[in-house]
């Protein structure tokens, strides 16, 4: 089974994975005006963690994700503004375990499908969730949103305040929590063997592996972090509107995969903070024209880097470990033709023929 260069299938950590850690706190104390934003980008890396999961290891294709996503933002909207549950932790388990069970209830059908018919299937689904959100006005506020949503302080301490400090550790801890599930997840043996299933459904099947449920079982842990990077997003923005469960949101994290590396790990960290960063530079240098902007950056990682912005640095490594490494059976006379014998050329096989003739 390969695996991508910077991949490696065991769980010890290396020190390059700090570095991701290390520069979000450092925005912390750098770019203190940036920090809302900065809460929005981690909020979508968990999000792309959860598609990335399921997409780049699992082989499951789905351009409805969002459906998971606008359920946790909603079901933390509606307890909080609706039922009086402020608590944040609360919140957050409950929307994970709505977007859970959505998941799996939805999984157990969308699995059975492949390819075509499980691609407008996931898109059904998320238009049905929109279709339901836009219709109980009662409850979700309908196309107008939900607002008068409340966060309580953080373990009773911590509020949320104007400037996102806040609102961008909390999300921080959350990422950092998520990350540390998936890649325990995909480096253990279950994880391999959803890299198997994506790599030949048929043979994993024929050993035995029990792919249906492997499957199901990854579909509804994506759909549960998806679910929390929802409530994230409601705890920050402390409103929630119809378009969590629009096309829109699937159709940006995909691109953000594609830009940042799909089924690298780290391609889901590198993906949402250049589009977000680009799309809030674009939006205001030319607010009528910055799709154009996106869509071009998209065309260019498409055709020059086929594994995104991560594909490059693997490149990159590859080619300097085949540079470093010497080459195999090279000797002071390797610049010297060998010498004729017995089964070392023609003449040789020809003399070791006759004699066997004789």
């Amino acid at each position: 089974m390969k695996f991508p260069v910077g991949y490696a299938a065991n769980s010890r950590l290396r020190w390059t994975e700090a570095l991701p850690w290390v520069a979000a706190i450092a925005v912390y104390f750098v770019l203190p005006e940036y920090l809302s934003l900065g809460a929005r980008v981690l909020t979508y890396i968990l999000f792309a963690l959860s598609l990335d999961l399921i997409l780049g290891y699992a082989g499951i294709i789905t351009l409805g994700h969002a459906a998971f996503f606008g359920t946790g933002a909603y079901v933390t909207g509606v307890i909080s503004a609706k039922m009086g549950v402020t608590d944040p932790l609360l919140q957050l388990a409950a929307s994970a375990a709505v977007a859970g069970v959505l998941g799996l209830v939805t999984g157990a059908v969308i699995l059975r499908t492949k390819g075509l018919a499980q691609l407008m299937l996931t898109l059904a689904i998320a238009a049905l969730c929109l279709e339901v959100a836009n219709k109980a006005n009662s409850v979700t506020g309908g196309a107008d949103g939900l607002s008068g949503v409340t966060i309580a302080p953080i373990f009773g301490h911590f509020n949320f305040d104007m400037y996102g400090k806040t609102a961008y550790l909390w999300c921080l801890a959350l990422l950092f929590v998520g990350w540390w599930l998936v890649r325990r997840l995909i480096q253990s043996p279950f994880g391999v063997s959803l890299t198997g299933i994506r790599e030949n459904n048929v043979r994993m099947n024929a050993i035995g592996a029990p792919v249906y449920l492997r499957l199901v079982l990854v579909y509804t842990f994506s759909a549960m972090l998806a679910g929390v990077a929802g409530a994230l997003l409601t705890q920050t923005n402390q409103f929630v509107g119809l378009n969590v469960l629009g096309f829109e949101p699937s159709g940006e994290l995909l691109v953000m995969l594609i830009l940042g590396g799909v089924g690298r790990l780290y391609g889901a960290f590198v993906g949402p903070l250049l589009y977000l960063i680009a799309q809030d530079y674009l939006a205001k240098q030319f607010p009528e024209y910055w799709y154009f902007g996106i869509g071009l950056l998209l065309v260019i990682v498409v055709l020059f880097a086929r594994g995104g912005i991560l594909g490059i640095s693997d490149a990159i490594i590859a080619k300097w470990r085949a540079r470093s490494r010497k080459p195999q059976g090279t000797s002071a006379g390797a610049g010297n033709p060998p010498a004729k014998g017995p089964g070392n050329n023609a003449d040789g096989e020809e003399e070791s023929q006759s004699e066997g003739k004789a």
